[in-house]
């Protein structure tokens, strides 16, 4: 049997691969950064343990948010203390996952675009580029979090309406001292700034401002993500909640700017288990 995860901080989607039968479950997010060894022990076997014979798992694959060069180690060396029988263990970053699933084998640039952005060149096995995002504060171009920002702005400094503005208010119920409180003095704002873009998707038929926020993002992510790499020739293909839904627009901007889009999907979990069992 082969265990292939995608980890965000929020959750984890497992798949149990036996030959031809795939069984999938869910647990909470797992995040070498944030969490302890301890934690991470006890979700994998509180939440995973209990739906599998960990005896029978011959290889793992982990692909994670937090997993940076330096905690793959420590975090193979995790799971490798809960799978014992497993042959192959590794745990890797959620941008080599998204590469795997979205390329497999294929040279191509994996993207993320979620909350968080990201991006890669790949080389049908590992990365060899990488344009740092930086976070949303100095980067993420691209990202749920920059259209936040960007909505906020915009808002606020009188580049939007003001019907927009009061229609805003009106549906969320936030107000700028509330928005100040959130981003600035509240845990995980990024996530708060990327929910925004939920008002942006109800509201672009209503408001073509809105819709230029969205292309104006995506424009920001291929000119400061992508066109370091350099490599017209290849495909952009992503992953993530943001390109899913806003996927017509990411289409639009990517021709205009002289790119093609490959494959656009949610989670990247149904291309690792392509990809490992090729």
């Amino acid at each position: 049997m082969i265990l292939i995860a995608d980890s965000g901080s929020t959750k984890t989607d497992w798949a149990l691969v036996d030959r031809e039968t795939v069984v999938r479950f869910n647990t909470q997010g797992i995040n070498p950064v944030h969490q302890k060894r301890e934690a991470i022990l006890e979700i994998l076997h509180v939440e995973l343990l209990p739906s599998m014979e960990a005896g029978e798992v011959k290889s793992v694959f982990f692909y994670g948010s937090g997993v940076r060069p330096e905690l793959e180690a420590a975090m193979a060396d995790i799971l490798r203390e809960v799978f014992p029988q497993a042959k192959t263990v590794e745990a890797h970053s959620d941008l080599l996952g998204a590469a795997r699933a979205l390329c497999g084998h294929n040279y191509g640039i994996a993207s993320i675009l979620g909350t968080g952005a990201n991006s890669c060149l790949y080389n049908g096995e590992r990365i060899v580029m990488n344009t740092p995002a930086m976070g949303y504060v100095l980067g993420d171009e691209g990202s749920g979090a920059a259209l936040g920002k960007r909505l906020l702005h915009d808002l606020y400094k009188g580049v939007l309406s003001e019907e927009i503005v009061s229609g805003f208010e009106a549906e969320t119920g936030l107000s700028l001292p509330e928005i100040i409180d959130k981003v600035y003095r509240q845990p995980l704002p990024n996530r708060f700034l990327a929910s925004l873009s939920e008002y942006v998707h109800g509201h672009m038929a209503d408001w073509l401002e809105l819709r230029r926020l969205v292309m104006d993002n995506f424009a920001d992510f291929f000119r400061f993500n992508i066109a370091p790499y350099q490599r017209r020739d290849l495909s952009v293909s992503f992953v993530g909640s943001l390109a899913y839904h806003y996927h017509a627009e990411l289409h639009e901007v990517a021709r205009s700017m002289g790119y093609t889009v490959g494959a656009v999907t949610r989670s990247p979990i149904e291309g690792l288990v392509r990809y490992h069992t090729a």
